[in-house]
């Protein structure tokens, strides 16, 4: 599968946000981590990440990726129980529109961004896990965390409203500000969050698979990162093959020409580490 959210690493300057907060929060329960809770992901929340990931068999790197957000995630049946206001947020990826109920009453509907075909928002039924006053930046005025359990995943505000109404994030939801703090002071933790649409999210791609956005964007990637100089469509050709071939080989990965989720997660990482991408 391609994912979404950021992967949290060590960078100059520090990545910063209330995905961050969660990782801190999370390590310093399983003691870990004993600074400051302050949303900077700096070298004592890096080496942090490095020890719980070489305790559980991961590999050290000190990167937030899927399988580091899968370990350390909390189990949102024990820890978040269902409130009973009776309050759900729905969100509709292909109208990109959410929709606050309580009950069966439908409260309001909001427009949002949703995440982007390379960085898809995960279908599926989930809750709201952790609430965050003025996260700043990208984040916007309010950020309200998902318990999608591969990623830093969260509803909030943004500091580009134009971009409301689109296919914008990194599978974040993002919401006008003014909209966010209304609904931020509305839901309380452990209010469910049902997310329906159909969207990409990736297939096991080789030479001659039929065409599709998926083969797009893995073009895209090969492209930014240099070993693809073709034409980026959507079919997977004999150049886009001994591309995901080089590529292969250079990352140390089974040099098949075959993009499972080995490649596609390398490929993801090293264009969010070429391009510096840290917008939710």
């Amino acid at each position: 599968m391609i994912l979404a959210s950021r992967y949290l690493r060590l960078l100059d300057p520090y990545m910063e946000g209330p995905d961050v907060l969660h990782v801190q929060e999370r390590l310093t329960q399983l003691g870990y981590y004993e600074g400051p809770l302050d949303q900077v992901y700096d070298e004592e929340v890096f080496e942090a990440v490095r020890t719980y990931q070489a305790d559980y068999g991961l590999g050290p790197d000190g990167i937030m990726g899927p399988d580091t957000w899968n370990s350390i995630g909390l189990d949102p049946e024990t820890d978040y129980p269902l409130p009973p206001e009776g309050y759900s947020i729905e969100i509709d990826l292909e109208n990109k529109i959410l929709t606050l109920k309580q009950f069966t009453e439908i409260i309001e509907t909001y427009p949002v961004a949703v995440g982007k075909p390379s960085t898809p928002t995960p279908v599926g039924n989930w809750k709201i896990i952790q609430k965050t006053l003025n996260p700043g930046g990208p984040f916007g005025t309010r950020w309200m965390r998902i318990s999608i359990r591969w990623g830093g995943y969260g509803i909030h505000g943004t500091d580009a409203p134009e971009s409301i109404g689109t296919d914008a994030s990194n599978g974040c939801i993002r919401m006008f500000n003014e909209d966010v703090e209304e609904l931020y002071d509305i839901v309380p933790l452990g209010t469910p969050v049902k997310i329906i649409g159909d969207v990409f999210t990736g297939r096991i791609l080789s030479e001659g698979i039929e065409p599709g956005p998926d083969v797009f964007a893995v073009k895209t990637y090969l492209t930014q990162l240099g070993y693809y100089e073709g034409e980026i469509d959507g079919i997977f050709d004999e150049e886009m093959r001994e591309a995901v071939i080089a590529f292969q080989t250079d990352f140390n990965l089974v040099a098949d020409g075959v993009v499972g989720v080995d490649s596609y997660n390398d490929m993801q990482l090293a264009v969010e580490q070429y391009l510096d991408i840290r917008e939710p």
